[in-house]
């Protein structure tokens, strides 16, 4: 399952794990891209709000 996760995101710049922890933060709770943003941030991981959004 992984490996065909990754194939799919294979030309995303993020990892898959970091695009995977967004989109079940994002629908586990009810977050906002910005929040979503600090959370990754805090993560050492910088990432725009409106690269979050699909």
């Amino acid at each position: 399952m992984n490996e065909m996760l990754r194939r799919v995101f294979k030309r995303l710049y993020f990892l898959v794990e970091i695009i995977l922890a967004c989109v079940r933060w994002y629908v586990a709770y009810p977050l906002s891209l910005r929040q979503l943003q600090q959370m990754m941030a805090e993560r050492g991981v910088e990432v725009d709000h409106s690269i979050i959004h699909w």
